[in-house]
């Protein structure tokens, strides 16, 4: 049962001075502008006024520019807050990421980090103190205007101010630069507007099983324990698996992800990714005396071994798969001219195979199963001598994935799916929810979702691909309480128990679990 959809509240925009005033208010919509004047005791004292005036939940958005700590902070860049400090206090604002990610996609220059509020102005040794604590900008205002709001509870906060000079902007640099963060500043009611329509209190059903897979978790491992155990750097031939956030983790503890081969010294090591590689690519290997440690995911290894059985047996082989994929490609390899690639059910009728000709059909481990059905039927249509793998080779945690969301999609007004663009179980999930008839997104971090896509969507639902860490799902969440009150509940479908056999080459590691 979907939420009820709760009346818009108005947006409250407060700012310091009256220029920053003017400069918003010919953009603003439906919002009204306080001007509180400047100093903390005057930020106080109007703060208070407008708050008697405020409902509970009124968003309230503070705004108008500031100091920025650091040289590289350019006149005009965006400072959105993760959190203020400043009045003996610190509020922490979740919704940070999707405004950022509302103001970087309009083309402005955008940091998100801590705003710090000072009784007095910071200058040139001041600012070098408040950079190294971390703080990437200094007005005098927003914690006072924050402290007079009162009791926060289920109020929505977004700062965002324009940093008008740095620690090394001179004095005759300084009426430039505040006119260029004005100019910005002029900039900003539409996304403050767009933030203010997402707000709203919201159900949010979490689809069980999602996110690491046993064979993801598997593949992570064996390259954290390639590098306890030889070092870095470990190259890795293409990414471990598809999620943006797993690579940049394992480029930091000093993994190499290159795209072939050639990009790997000779005699070093390198990581074979999940998705599996050709005989090609493990005859290279060897022929360069390379130290190869198979991170294939058994199921995957399951679809390869296939392959070779059925081209053994005389037996042309069909794929049904995505072209380009890793997972394909490698799966390709094995079986020389004997094996054929097809999408949908049009392509069956192009392939370049006799009607009486003995023929296996094979899987990509990633695909929805009501999407190979057709494909499926086209085949068996067309060969009356058709077999196929005694178990169906599309994974258990890629099917549970889609059952678990199928259960949530229809309740849904959006459904949310956390992975990278190019994992192709994530982008199934997206297709799945779309032909159940919801709105569907795919979000690689918290910048990713469009506040539109938040406006009247009383019930989201989320999931995440079997390569995503759940700690962007974490995230997602973080964003959104940052909008209004959350009711979360985890609806579940099965629990998932499946673990898969390290390789011998770095089995003697101590896991993570071991480790202190």
């Amino acid at each position: 049962m979907r939420a009820p959809v709760p009346a818009r509240s108005s947006l409250a925009v407060v700012c310091a001075l009256r220029v920053e005033a003017a400069a918003l208010r010919r953009r603003v919509g439906a919002g009204v502008v306080t001007t509180t004047g400047m100093g903390p005791v005057r930020a106080r004292d109007a703060t208070a006024r407008l708050a008697a005036s405020l409902g509970p939940a009124t968003p309230v958005a503070v705004t108008g520019v500031a100091g920025g700590t650091r040289p590289e902070l350019r006149p005009g860049t965006v400072l959105v807050a993760s959190e203020v400090r400043g009045e003996g206090s610190v509020w922490t604002l979740p919704s940070a990421p999707l405004l950022a990610g509302a103001l970087r996609r309009a083309g402005l220059p955008v940091v998100v980090g801590p705003l710090v509020s000072s009784d007095t102005l910071v200058r040139g040794e001041g600012r070098d103190r408040l950079a190294h604590e971390g703080a990437l900008g200094v007005d005098m205002e927003t914690a006072a205007v924050l402290g007079a709001l009162g009791p926060l509870g289920e109020r929505p906060l977004a700062v965002a101010r324009v940093v008008a000079d740095t620690a090394g902007t001179g004095a005759r640099g300084v009426p430039k630069a505040g006119l260029v963060a004005l100019r910005t500043l002029a900039g900003l009611p539409p996304h403050l507007d767009a933030w203010a329509a997402a707000c709203q209190p919201r159900r949010v059903v979490l689809a069980a099983p999602r996110s690491f897979c046993a064979g993801v978790e598997r593949a992570i491992e064996i390259v954290a324990r390639a590098l306890e155990r030889f070092g870095p750097p470990v190259y890795v031939r293409r990414q471990i698996v598809h999620n943006s956030h797993v690579v940049a983790d394992l480029e930091s503890r000093g993994a190499v992800f290159v795209q072939e081969l050639d990009e790997v010294p000779d005699g070093a090591t390198v990581v074979f990714s999940a998705h599996g590689v050709a005989p090609a690519v493990r005859e290279e290997a060897a022929r360069r005396d390379l130290d190869v440690v198979d991170a294939t995911c058994p199921l995957v290894a399951k679809v390869h071994i296939e392959a070779r059985r059925f081209a053994a047996q005389g037996r042309e082989v069909v794929l049904i798969g995505h072209a380009g994929h890793d997972e394909v490609e490698g799966t390709l390899g094995e079986a020389g001219g004997r094996i054929h690639l097809v999408e949908r059910p049009e392509d069956v009728g192009d392939l370049p195979i006799p009607v009486a000709t003995p023929v296996a059909r094979l899987t990509q481990t990633t695909l929805a199963p009501d999407q190979v059905a057709g494909v499926v039927e086209a085949l068996e249509a067309r060969f009356a001598d058709l077999v196929a793998p005694s178990a169906e080779d599309i994974c258990y945690a890629t099917q549970n994935r889609q059952e678990a969301l199928a259960r949530c999609a229809t309740e849904a007004d959006l459904v949310l799916v956390a992975s990278s663009a190019n994992s192709s179980n994530g982008n199934r999930l997206v297709e799945l929810a779309r032909r159940l008839g919801a709105r569907a997104h795919l979000v690689d971090r918290a910048e990713d979702l469009d506040l539109a896509w938040l406006e009247n969507a009383g019930t989201v639902a989320i999931s995440a691909a079997a390569s995503t860490p759940e700690r962007v799902v974490t995230s997602l969440l973080d964003a959104l309480s940052g909008l209004g009150r959350l009711s979360i509940e985890e609806r579940s479908t099965t629990l998932e128990r499946v673990r898969f056999p390290l390789p011998q080459e770095v089995r003697s590691c101590p896991s993570r679990g071991d480790r202190t």
